[in-house]
C-alpha cells in the first residue's frame, strides 16, 4: 500500500501507450469525477465515470478497467465497500484500486478492503500518472 509521499516522481510519460489504461473515476460528485476523469484524458488515459458503487460495480462487470480511482465518502455503498466487493469479483482481483479521499488515513481499513493506493484530496496529478505510468498495458 503507498501513501502519497512514498509515491516517487513520475516517469517519463508516454501518452502513446497509455491509451491502452482504462480507468473508471467514481465518485458521487459529479463534477469531481468529470473533472478527473478529463484530466485523464489528457494524458491519454481511456477514463470512464460512475457517481456510484452500484454504477461503478456494472462498468467493471461489463468493461474490467486496469484501474479504479475512487471517493470513500459515497452515499449507500462507501469506498470501503466499494473496494471489498470489486476484490470478491474475478475481474477485480487484479484491478489497481486508488482511494481518492478527503477523509484520513485508515490504514487497517483500507488493508482490509484490498485498496492498493490510499491518496488525499486535492492529489497532484503527477502522483496519479506515477501511478499509471507502472500500471501494465493490456495486449
Amino acid at each position: 500500500m503507498t501513501e502519497l509521499s512514498e509515491v516517487s516522481p513520475a516517469p517519463k510519460w508516454n501518452p502513446a501507450a497509455a491509451m491502452a489504461i482504462a480507468v473508471l473515476v467514481v465518485d458521487d460528485n459529479v463534477d469531481a469525477a468529470e473533472s478527473l476523469a478529463a484530466l485523464l484524458r489528457c494524458l491519454g488515459a481511456d477514463a470512464a465515470t460512475a457517481y456510484s458503487g452500484a454504477a461503478a460495480l456494472e462498468h467493471i462487470a461489463a468493461h474490467k478497467p486496469a484501474v479504479v480511482v475512487f471517493d470513500i465518502g459515497m452515499p449507500g455503498m462507501d469506498g470501503y465497500e466499494l473496494a471489498r466487493r470489486t476484490r470478491a469479483t474475478p475481474e477485480g482481483v487484479d484491478i489497481l484500486l486508488v482511494a481518492l479521499t478527503g477523509w484520513g488515513n485508515d490504514e487497517a481499513r483500507r488493508k482490509e478492503a484490498g485498496i492498493d493506493h490510499h491518496l488525499v484530496k486535492p492529489v497532484d496529478l503527477a502522483v496519479i500518472e506515477s501511478l499509471l505510468a507502472r500500471r501494465p498495458i493490456a495486449p
